[in-house]
């Protein structure tokens, strides 16, 4: 096992403070975590800094799909399309465990945005730009196929589907396996680290970053020949501290998605459909561990991007496009166990509403050097990755003679927990490495969970199952194994980060999170020596959480 916990942090911010680092970049989302696992393959010194926890942003907070924006098809984003589109499979191929090819309908109804010609026509034209498989293309159902296949769509004025492949993925996980990856191939990370300065050269060219460490409370600077923002949804806020904050800015979008368990929304294929109130407005709906999550809005956010609120408006809206597109007993705000909200950092172009603005990345280099990158897809993460470092090496090679590096090599590298030969060797691993749980005195349904969460790393998982036989806790082997895997290989330095991100449990085994979240907290205290004042702070962090996903509904009936 490749340790990469509290000590490595420590010892990567030592070391990045000791030496010069070709790249540093700010932001440890799925866009920093690519930026730096891409240099790093390049033979770059390399490293990286997240104010809070990798992925706690927005890369946490998607629809949870590696998808090629069919939707922006409708706005003849073709090279957008293209570029994403065709990335799915990789990301696919790359990190097989955490994501999942599932077949997605998309209803057409009379009077709807779409029809059968248009929406035969937009998949053919989506699964040519994205390079699909043959095997995976698309296939066209009439209206009693399409509910013979889809019961709980509503029949009335249905004229049919469309059935095309998307991509499920784990948004929080895939962020943490792209890290893990930059971490083995000796990346220097950490997360709880936060920028509050940018040094310059005598020439006025940025050299570095002044940080605070969000868990000691010590200061310190690291220089790098180049800095790279990829801050999210504070990539403006870098851009102020450089003084470079002119021209195009980011423009926050929110996005909010409900969960319910399935019994009350039981589709068993995930939908992309219309909502019925004819504002060019499309979700999807997605059945995952036995709940259904659907959304999502589209609304401006101008306050903080850390927690953006979940509203009576948010949840009305897609309650009822949700209810008036599906033959479901109606949903009420009842039946909502859990929600998440996240914001999308957008690059502004005036005169344009939100639902309509480009999704397309954007760099933009600054007069003292800074480089930063904004907009783009969680699909797209490698390849915007690939772009930017690209211009780095580019401007290094120019100001630096006689430097080298290597050419681009992340499109066939599997990340952690990924295999050499991608899905086919993970498809053929699967039985073996549930069988190896269940000889550990694991149930079936149990080994078969922690295999599609951790990949070719199950192994390490399970000696923590071992381990837990004989450890002082109150935590049963998976829990203590998920847990200890989490601190000591995947940097989990918060309950939250482990009960929210790691594991996500607070989304989607809401009730089992909360019946140990008390456990996982004094596990994590004993483990850390937290004293009372710590402990008491993070205690108040996980409860802030549950408080968002149980009480919004007194929120929003307000």
């Amino acid at each position: 096992m490749v340790e990469f916990n509290s000590k490595t942090r420590l010892a990567d911010l030592k070391k990045m403070q000791e030496e010069e680092l070709d790249i540093l970049v700010i932001g440890g989302g799925i866009t920093g975590a690519g930026i730096v696992l891409d240099a790093k393959t390049r033979g770059l010194n390399a490293g990286l800094l997240e104010m809070r926890d990798f992925s706690s942003g927005t890369s946490s907070r998607s629809t949870k799909l590696v998808h090629g924006g069919l939707r922006y098809l409708a706005q003849f984003a073709i090279k957008e399309v293209h570029e994403v589109g065709s990335e799915r499979a990789i990301v696919y191929e790359n990190a097989p465990h955490v994501t999942t090819p599932l077949k997605m309908m998309l209803p057409f109804y009379k009077g709807g945005t779409y029809g059968r010609y248009s929406t035969a026509l937009g998949l053919d034209v989506y699964d040519r730009l994205a390079m699909v498989r043959k095997s995976e293309r698309k296939f066209m159902l009439n209206p009693t196929d399409s509910l013979e296949r889809e019961p709980y769509l509503k029949s009335e004025g249905l004229q049919g589907t469309g059935v095309y492949v998307e991509y499920r993925t784990d948004d929080s996980r895939l962020v943490t396996e792209v890290i893990k990856k930059a971490h083995e191939d000796g990346a220097l990370l950490a997360n709880y680290a936060k920028v509050t300065n940018i040094t310059y050269n005598d020439k006025g060219q940025a050299d570095g970053v002044e940080f605070v460490d969000q868990i000691t409370g010590e200061t310190g600077t690291i220089h790098a020949k180049r800095i790279v923002n990829a801050a999210g949804p504070w990539v403006d806020d870098i851009r102020k501290m450089d003084g470079s904050d002119v021209g195009k800015h980011l423009h926050l979008t929110k996005g909010v998605h409900l969960i319910v368990d399935q019994s009350k929304f039981p589709i068993s294929n995930s939908i992309f459909f219309d909502t019925p109130f004819n504002d060019k407005r499309m979700m999807f709906a997605i059945p995952r561990e036995g709940k259904t999550y659907f959304g999502t809005t589209d609304t401006t956010w101008e306050e903080d991007p850390k927690e953006p609120s979940v509203t009576k408006q948010d949840v009305n809206y897609i309650l009822k496009a949700v209810n008036g597109m599906f033959d479901i007993e109606p949903l009420t705000f009842d039946d909502v166990e859990s929600a998440w909200s996240g914001v999308r950092p957008l690059i502004q172009e005036e005169g344009k509403d939100p639902s309509e603005i480009s999704r397309k990345d954007e760099i933009f280099h600054s007069d003292s050097g800074l480089y930063s990158i904004a907009g783009g897809k969680l699909t797209g993460y490698r390849k915007m990755a690939e772009k930017i470092v690209n211009k780095v090496l580019k401007d290094i090679t120019e100001n630096y003679p006689g430097y080298t590096y290597k050419k681009a090599a992340t499109e066939k590298l599997a990340l952690s927990g990924g295999y050499p030969n991608g899905s086919e060797e993970f498809l053929a691993s699967i039985d073996g490495s549930i069988q190896r749980g269940v000889d550990k005195e694991l149930t079936e349904e149990q080994a078969s969970k922690l295999v599609h969460r951790y990949g070719s790393n199950i192994d390490a998982v399970y000696e923590y199952v071992d381990e837990a036989k004989s450890a002082d806790t109150k935590l049963d082997p998976v829990d203590y194994a998920q847990l200890h895997y989490a601190m000591e290989q995947e940097l989990a330095m918060h309950p939250i980060d482990y009960l929210l991100r790691r594991s996500s449990q607070m989304l989607f085994d809401f009730d089992h999170m909360n019946s140990i979240k008390d456990n996982i907290i004094d596990e994590m205290a004993n483990y850390y020596d937290w004293d009372d004042a710590t402990k008491a702070q993070l205690t108040k962090e996980v409860q802030d959480q549950i408080e968002v996903r149980q009480e919004f509904k007194e929120g929003v009936k307000a």
